[in-house]
């Protein structure tokens, strides 16, 4: 007796539609069956770029202090922000109750840094020195004022869970291109002056209703770089591959019954998890790097789990063909004691971050490799609690904040946008959350219209139904 075949509803409904009429409603419905695993066919146009490193700084670092300088606030120090520049627009409720919004002009300098004179933060003096390689965009804007939905907002393209995150679908529509690594990995840092007040959920990192193979994969620092890699106890690398064998052999058996994708998906990640047994030591193994390499990240790049490790894994990881290095680091959150706090974090970001640029640059990586810094959001020029010249706090502001950009096609040198007097409101070139996702696609070639993946009977894309490429930021 032949062996039954077990049909879901969405396996009989793909075996049952035959023939021409098959063709047609295929055609009618846009060409994929929902839930196929059907990967474009990669960039929809020359690339710019091969990879991306996102340093992400969960929390919202001031731009008023790093980025976007307002000296015209000195003489304007506890004076009420003024109702024709908040115009009534929304508030945290943070500062709802407050009976004034007072100034609090940044008590640090700005510096014209390179070539173009771009104007930076005496507060980053590593990332002057990398003027003439990043490009600074002073007026992104989001809908978004708090910090889960907002971080969701920028790694997914939707401000609600459940969406693939940006690395998923680049992986989704550019592959890997080494298959003893994961395409898209994950790093989070600890900052020095704690363990930051915002979570990270895994979600953000998630393939949402993309297949399972596309999610982040994180690595953490320690005797274990990703969990359950190492063979359990009593069981010795032959004996896990026969292991794998004998499994490979019952999905895929599973799989001719059920035809369900995620049984594909599980057969790639064990297979990718063996191969990674041998890939992975020699990635997170920093021993071999030079003295050279710390003094140029910092010393606090032998520590794992730092910031300064990670950018120096993550340029390790793009020599060896990562697709999507995403990292996160916490902190920024700073509503009180802000010039303290800021002090400490932009100590730890700064000498990694333009490090990794500087390290890349001189492998010949940068040209390839697009690296964004940037939080979910801004500060407020008010501030948020006590107000002195020598203490004050911010409270989020989505109206306008900055993100930075190097390598990968984007125009070094360049500031782009301009605020107004009070960094409240965009005077000039805004750009949105997709707009950005909307470009970081166009530096790997794809066209952010056409990466789409049907589910629940539509097509979906990072930029939902928005989004624009900022040409004018690209080479």
């Amino acid at each position: 007796m032949p062996t039954p075949v077990i049909l879901n509803r969405r396996s009989f409904l793909r075996r049952s539609t035959l023939g021409l009429g098959a063709l047609a409603l295929g055609r009618l419905m846009g060409g994929v069956s929902e839930g196929a695993v059907l990967r474009p066919t990669g960039a929809d146009f020359k690339p710019r770029a091969k990879r991306v490193i996102y340093l992400f700084q969960s929390g919202g670092p001031s731009q008023i202090e790093l980025f976007d300088p307002k000296p015209g606030l000195e003489a304007k120090f506890n004076e009420d922000l003024p109702d024709s520049v908040r115009m009534g627009q929304r508030i945290t409720g943070m500062v709802s109750g407050q009976a004034r919004l007072p100034i609090a002009p940044s008590q640090f300098g700005f510096s014209p840094c390179g070539r173009n004179g771009m104007r930076l933060g005496n507060l980053l003096p590593y990332t002057q020195k990398i003027a003439d390689e990043i490009c600074l965009i002073n007026t992104m804007r989001t809908e978004a004022i708090n910090h889960d939905p907002a971080i969701t907002f920028l790694q997914t393209g939707s401000q609600q869970p459940g969406r693939p995150s940006m690395g998923s679908w680049v992986d989704y529509g550019l592959g890997s291109e080494n298959e003893n690594l994961p395409s898209f990995v994950v790093l989070i840092s600890v900052p020095s002056s704690g363990t930051g007040d915002q979570g990270l959920l895994s979600r953000l990192w998630g393939s949402g209703f993309l297949p399972s193979r596309f999610q982040g994969v994180q690595m953490r620092s320690g005797a274990e770089p990703v969990l359950f890699l190492n063979n359990p106890p009593g069981l010795d690398r032959a004996g896990r591959r026969q292991w794998l064998d004998t499994l490979d052999v019952l999905n895929k058996e599973a799989f001719t019954h059920s035809q369900d994708p995620e049984i594909e998906a599980r057969i790639a990640q064990y297979e990718m998890a063996c191969r990674m047994q041998t890939s992975m030591p020699e990635l997170m193994d920093l021993s071999k790097e030079p003295e050279s390499t710390f003094k140029l990240y910092g010393e606090s790049a032998r520590q794992p789990g730092s910031f300064a490790a990670n950018c120096l894994q993550a340029r390790r990881m793009a020599e060896r063909g990562v697709r999507f290095i995403q990292l996160y680091h916490r902190g920024w959150d700073q509503h009180g004691t802000l010039p303290e706090r800021i002090k400490v974090q932009a100590g730890d970001v700064d000498q990694p971050s333009a490090a990794l640029v500087m390290d890349l640059k001189q492998r010949g990586l940068l040209e390839d490799t697009l690296v964004v810094w940037g939080g979910e959001f801004g500060r407020t020029v008010y501030c948020q609690g006590r107000l002195t010249k020598e203490d004050y706090g911010r409270d989020h502001h989505g109206r306008a904040f900055s993100v930075w950009m190097a390598g990968g096609g984007v125009k070094a040198g360049l500031t782009y946008g301009k605020t107004d007097d009070f960094s409240f409101n965009i005077a000039e070139n805004p750009v949105d959350v997709h707009d950005l996702q909307a470009t970081i696609l166009a530096c790997l070639g794809l066209d952010h219209e056409r990466l789409t993946y049907r589910f629940q009977g539509r097509q979906y894309r990072l930029t939902d139904v928005f989004g624009r490429v900022v040409n004018d930021i690209l080479t």
